[in-house]
């Protein structure tokens, strides 16, 4: 026709803007309108809205109101705890058949109630797709059926509280409830406030699913202090925490002292590298990375790495891919004083911008923006700003793009982009994060162990190795519950040691004096100190060196620089190791049992089984290092993942006064087994055979600085253990006030902890049985993390 212009389909797509939203909001607000748009807290199987409580709002996107949710008091929070412990018992006494039939109709009944649940979420900024919810039912429908069979050693917590910060995802904050539930706990949620009205929907969803009345309660508040508050009721026995660091640090120093174990997902805002090695797909990962850093809303922050060879390159389909692309909408109005100041700072320290359009003047939108050619020491790639802003380094060398890679204080995820399998599989095993993605990105799955690495968090969440957190050993009694002690947390472990003049000495004999045993030699305490060791009578045994921070920090850097060659010996090699060192404690056994029998006060024979009962310990971890590697998981998409087991890295051991020679072999065994360096403080009590021990580890082929041991103060050398960067993980066990320190001192940086109160567990009905052998299970799940890696076949 005359006049008329023909367009082509690239024509089409580049002028087309964004269409009006065709979704709608009915579903949910006619179970908004039910609820009056006031809903209440969730206890014992129905809605509560006690009166003369606060409310909260919840908005949409534009700001305008949803609806208001109540605000839980303490009589709340009392009340939901007494419902729980009440209808926990009655839901752990039901088969293991029973329980997974209530998993299996939630899914039917969720995927009735989809609709309504994708847009509740869609209100509350908070998207979530049905179907994933859907698939972590049916998941753990499974392990709800297999529990017993399959853990047979593994008994519930019993009321366990699962706290979300406000950013917090929905499926973050249910990949812990849902598995605590499968467990046979019952569980109390505590959402942020993005995710109160979808989590309170699925509370009402899984009574309808036949989930008895009181094993669910949702309760829903103002700020985080709730979950503290939940946290101090003397019937809840764990809680798990997902959300930021800020919140997670709060909650970790309010929640100390109060006997609780808590663990910590803190998975929001890590930073991640994207890697990009010579050897991949440059159109595949370009749009990987156009895919993945330029949401709306990421739960995670990337930093892109590019190997030089390839640097033109991929700059050149940045700059295309991005041409013509819209303002992403930032999350709040004030993060774009935040984007504005980092791409500011960048520009002055020398990067250049790849911009799809010119930033609006004002507003909370900000273009996608790759700032090329920073350091790795900007502040952008440190902690890059909440917006669609990608920094863009360069590496020359693999090695140099993993140790990139590894730059981040966080360790949540990676996605490495290479053809080279062996490569691709080198790289997956050096990088220090959780999860690794090759030539792929953001793949979930609930078979999939998440573990979280440095400040990431210290929780395992989906897999079986998830489950464990929610089940303790059958063979050992629920933690005690105690009340925070007054603690000086800047003056504790701060006083010097009191030289003390031995009364009743022999003259006729001089007590031997020991020393400690640091990076592979014996050694005096750098302050050149000691401590007198004392029998059950009084007299004086022998000296023990006083060692300090100084020696603590000695051990730790020995133990940084061998332990990761320790790790990466095979299996076999490390177990010839614990071979040898049972071996040699064999060949020492009647002087160690006689350090046990002057130090404790035990008979010879007593003291004699003890050992003998070490060097079988030994034995078995041994042959622990080469059965328990993980396997394939068998995932819904195309492809192959691997889970993984490996080791922390540095871990401090506090040792107990009960069984010291058996709780020292078994601890330590465990640690090395995996691949941990260790350093170890001999309890301040009974410290003899544990410096006995140390000639058992001369003798031994562990390289050195792969075990240390320090004699000393115990709340001396706790304290430099919990203020050194490098240490990973501390496992304790001593007094009420080193736990609580511990608890308030260890989130920043932030450390694995395994916390127990001798003087409590004594209470309790004499502490851990260190001789039952279910006890190796629970130490090596201590002693390891969980890596996942997904390979894509399709």
């Amino acid at each position: 026709m005359a006049g008329s212009t023909t367009k082509t389909v690239h024509d089409i797509f580049q002028s087309m803007e964004y269409g009006p939203s065709s979704s709608s909001s009915s579903t949910a607000q006619s179970w908004l309108d039910q609820h009056s748009r006031s809903l209440g807290l969730f206890i014992d199987g129905k809605f509560v809205s006690p009166t003369g409580r606060q409310s909260r709002t919840v908005t949409d996107a534009t700001g305008g109101s949803v609806c208001t949710t109540v605000c839980a008091t303490e009589d709340d929070i009392s009340a939901s705890m007494s419902s729980a412990t009440s209808a926990y018992k009655a839901w752990n006494d039901l088969s293991c058949y029973q329980r997974a039939k209530v998993f299996l109709r939630l899914a039917s009944v969720l995927q009735k109630h989809s609709q309504c649940v994708s847009e509740l979420c869609e209100l509350s900024q908070s998207p979530t797709s049905p179907a994933t919810l859907v698939r972590l039912a049916q998941y753990y429908a499974g392990w709800a059926q297999i529990r017993d069979t399959s853990m047979p050693d593994w008994t519930p917590r019993g009321v366990v509280a699962v706290v979300g910060s406000d950013d917090c995802s929905l499926y973050s904050l249910w990949l812990k409830a849902i598995p605590a539930l499968a467990m046979g706990n019952a569980v109390t949620v505590i959402p942020g406030v993005a995710t109160a009205l979808p989590s309170l929907l699925l509370a009402q969803l899984f009574v309808e699913a036949g989930l008895p009345s009181g094993v669910l309660s949702v309760l829903t508040g103002s700020d985080m202090s709730l979950g503290a508050q939940v946290a101090q009721n003397s019937q809840v026995n764990y809680l798990t925490y997902s959300g930021n660091k800020q919140d997670g640090e709060m909650l970790a120093k309010q929640t100390a002292g109060w006997g609780v174990p808590v663990s910590y997902s803190l998975s929001l805002s890590s930073v991640c590298p994207l890697i990009i090695f010579e050897s991949a797909d440059i159109d595949s990962a370009v749009d990987g990375v156009i895919e993945t850093a330029f949401k709306k809303k990421r739960e995670w922050r990337w930093v892109l790495c590019v190997q030089e060879s390839v640097w033109d390159s991929v700059v050149a389909r940045l700059r295309l891919r991005m041409t013509g692309m819209k303002s992403v909408p930032l999350l709040a109005n004030s993060d774009r004083a935040v984007v504005d100041a980092a791409v500011q700072e960048a520009q002055q320290q020398g990067a250049t911008l790849i911009q799809s359009c010119t930033p609006p003047p004002s507003g909370s939108a900000y273009p996608p923006t790759v700032l090329c050619g920073v350091a790795p020491s900007c502040a952008c790639v440190v902690s890059p700003p909440p917006g669609p802003v990608l920094p863009l380094l360069s590496f020359r060398s693999n090695a140099e793009g993993v140790t990139l890679g590894n730059h981040s204080p966080h360790g949540q995820a990676a996605s490495i982009w290479t053809e080279d399998l062996t490569l691709a599989l080198e790289c997956a095993k050096s990088l220090s994060v959780g999860s690794v993605w090759v030539n792929s990105h953001s793949i979930a799955d609930p078979s999939l162990p998440l573990s979280g690495r440095k400040e990431s968090g210290t929780s395992t969440d989906g897999g079986r190795e998830g489950l464990y957190q929610f089940l303790r050993p059958t063979q050992s009694p629920p933690l005690p519950r105690s009340t925070p002690s007054s603690v000086d947390y800047s003056s504790f472990g701060s006083a010097e040691s009191r030289a003390s003049i031995p009364e009743g000495a022999d003259p006729s004999s001089i007590p031997r004096s020991y020393q400690q045993f640091v990076g592979g030699q014996q050694k005096k305490a750098d302050s050149g100190c000691t401590k007198s060791v004392s029998g059950p009578g009084g007299a004086v045994l022998a000296y023990c060196p006083d060692g300090g921070r100084k020696d603590v920090r000695n051990a730790v850097e020995a133990a940084a620089k061998v332990q990761p060659g320790w790790m990466k010996k095979s299996p076999s090699a490390r177990a010839q190791s614990l071979y040898s060192l049972a071996n040699n404690l064999e060949k020492r056994g009647r002087d160690i049992a006689t350090s046990i029998h002057k130090q404790t006060g035990l008979s010879l024979e007593e003291a004699s089984k003890e050992v003998e009962l070490s060097v079988f310990r030994l034995y078995d971890l041994a042959a622990w290092c080469d059965k328990e590697r993980g396997g394939v998981q068998l995932l819904p998409q195309s492809g192959s993942a691997l889970s993984i087991p490996e080791a922390i890295g540095v871990v401090g051991v506090i040792l107990p006064d009960r069984k010291p020679i058996l709780s020292l072999v078994s601890l330590l065994g465990a640690a090395v087994a995996v691949g941990n360096a260790v350093v170890m403080v001999p309890s301040e009590k009974y410290p003899l055979p544990s410096l006995e021990f140390i000639q058992v580890l001369v003798d031994s082929d562990l390289p050195a600085g792969v075990v240390s041991v320090i004699t000393g103060g115990r709340d001396q050398l706790t304290h430099a253990l919990a203020n050194h960067s490098v240490i990973q993980a501390i496992w304790y066990w001593g007094s009420k006030e080193g736990c609580q320190f511990l608890q308030h001192s260890c989130c920043s940086p932030l450390k694995r902890l395994w916390l127990h109160s001798e003087e409590e567990e004594e209470k309790q009905g004499g502490g851990r049985d260190w001789t039952h052998p279910s006890l190796l299970e629970e130490i090596w799940r201590e002693a390891v993390v969980w890596k996942s890696l997904w390979i894509p076949t399709a």
